[in-house]
């Protein structure tokens, strides 16, 4: 059986990492499109990267959570027959172990320069003075989609969708596309589809099975029970 998983803020969130849109008292009071857009960081680069910085301090604090460490049992276990896949930028999921991890929305531990498109691991503390290894253009970016942006990695992502047996979102809205289309995606190859999610997302209707609670209780839940079959 093939199984492609999707995971989403509500995993990462019980590691005590906030949402995206509520990252911080500090940063509430931000229009995401200063803080997550390319015309955004064209306007104020240390805005920006200020915000980013902020939250890959966060990222470093947090530890992986049950879920996280039974989705990387349950790669170990399965190997390539699992894909998966995570709309966060955080490195939790290959902190408890999981390998390999496309990371749809690229990562906070990540700089990309606008000019030559190079990528380099990020500096602790980005600022609008830094330049590219490469080319040496001034204030590199996240290396992060922003709104707008097309996400990474698509064309694999299609690919196993259109392969799997079985596909779950974990911890996921279903309020941005093109990840909150996975699951029509997956449905239309002939799929079963499940979504572990604190409360019911904005796709809930969609999936053949919904389970809410916590990530960090129903996720090690079902890999005890595919591990069992």
């Amino acid at each position: 059986m093939q199984i492609v998983i999707l995971t989403g803020a509500g995993i990462s969130a019980e590691s005590g990492l906030d949402t995206f849109r509520d990252a911080g008292g500090l940063w509430a009071r931000y229009d995401l499109a200063d803080l997550a857009t390319p015309e955004g960081f064209a306007r104020d680069p240390s805005l920006v990267l200020d915000f980013y910085n902020h939250r890959r301090r966060a990222a470093r604090k947090a530890t992986p959570n049950p879920a996280h460490a039974a989705l990387a049992r349950l790669q170990k276990q399965k190997g390539e027959r699992v894909t998966l896949v995570t709309q966060n930028i955080d490195d939790l999921h290959e902190r408890a172990g999981s390998d390999p991890v496309i990371h749809m929305h690229g990562s906070l531990f990540g700089a990309l320069c606008g000019a030559c498109r190079t990528r380099w691991p990020a500096a602790p503390v980005m600022r609008p003075a830094d330049t590219c290894p490469a080319c040496g253009a001034e204030s590199p970016r996240p290396d992060v989609v922003w709104f707008g942006e097309m996400p990474c990695h698509m064309d694999r992502i299609m690919s196993a969708l259109a392969q799997c047996d079985l596909f779950v979102a974990v911890g996921t809205s279903g309020a941005v596309f093109p990840a909150a289309g996975f699951v029509d995606l997956a449905r239309d190859s002939g799929a079963k589809t499940l979504e572990l999610n604190l409360e019911p997302g904005d796709r809930t209707g969609a999936f053949d099975t919904g389970r809410e609670g916590p990530a960090s209780v129903l996720v090690p839940a079902w890999v005890d029970k595919v591990l069992s079959v």
